[in-house]
C-alpha cells in the first residue's frame, strides 16, 4: 500500500504534495474557502450551501485528486476515512444561534460530522467504506491502521483518509491518497510517514 498523493489546507494556505499551490491569508476564511473553488473551478453548484466543514473537506480532495484522479477504479473500490476533533460543532453553534430567531434547514443539515464525507463520496462517486472518528488529535497510528484494515479487502484499490478540523477560523485539514499500487508520489503508507506529512 502507498501513499500516491498529499493536500494540507491550514492557515488559508493550499499545499498539494509539498509544495505551495495557492493562498490568501487577507480574507476571512469563508472568502477563502470560496476564493480556492473559483481557483479550482470545480463546476459543482451545490458547493456554496455547504458549511466550513464540507467546504474544507470538498476542496482538499479536489486539491488532492488533482493529478492523481480515481475514475479508473469502480465506486465500491474506493474508500473514505476521516476525522477531526470538533466533530461538526462549528456549524452547531452558528445552528444554535440562528434557531434563537428561526430554524435554518440548510444549516441544520449540517449538524453531522460525517456529512462532509457524503459530499465527497458524491462528487467522486465514491461507494466503499466510509468512517469518520472523533478525536482529541490526528491520530496518525489510527488512521493507517484503519486505512490498512480497509484495504485489505481484496475489492479495495483505494482509500481516501485524513483529517479536517474547522472551529471558527481555526481550520487544518490534511488528507492522502493510498492506493493499492504505487504512482505519484509512491510513499510506504506508515503511521510515521503520516506523521512527516502531517507536519
Amino acid at each position: 500500500m502507498y501513499i500516491s498523493a498529499t493536500s494540507v489546507i491550514r492557515n488559508q494556505t493550499v499545499v498539494h504534495n509539498g509544495k505551495s499551490l495557492w493562498e490568501n491569508k487577507t480574507v476571512s476564511l469563508d472568502d477563502f474557502l470560496n476564493g480556492l473553488y473559483d481557483s479550482l473551478a470545480p463546476e459543482y453548484p451545490k458547493f456554496y450551501k455547504m458549511d466550513r466543514l464540507a467546504k474544507l473537506g470538498f476542496l482538499a480532495t479536489e486539491v488532492l485528486l488533482k493529478e492523481n484522479a480515481i475514475k479508473q477504479y469502480a465506486p465500491e473500490e474506493v474508500s473514505l476515512v476521516l476525522s477531526n476533533a470538533h466533530a461538526s460543532l462549528d456549524t452547531d453553534v452558528r445552528y444554535h444561534e440562528a434557531a434563537k430567531t428561526s430554524s435554518s434547514p440548510a444549516l441544520f443539515v449540517y449538524t453531522l460530522p460525517n456529512i462532509v464525507s457524503g459530499e465527497i463520496c458524491i462528487r467522486h462517486r465514491i461507494k466503499g467504506e466510509n468512517t469518520f472518528f472523533v478525536s482529541p488529535a490526528f491520530d496518525a497510528a489510527l488512521t493507517a491502521a484503519y486505512a490498512e484494515q480497509v484495504m485489505a479487502q481484496s475489492s479495495m484499490q483505494a482509500c481516501i483518509a485524513g483529517w479536517v478540523e474547522v472551529m471558527d477560523s481555526h481550520h487544518d485539514v490534511f488528507l492522502y491518497l493510498a492506493e493499492q499500487s504505487p504512482r505519484g508520489l509512491a510513499l510506504p503508507h506508515t503511521a510515521e510517514q503520516l506523521v512527516k506529512l502531517y507536519q
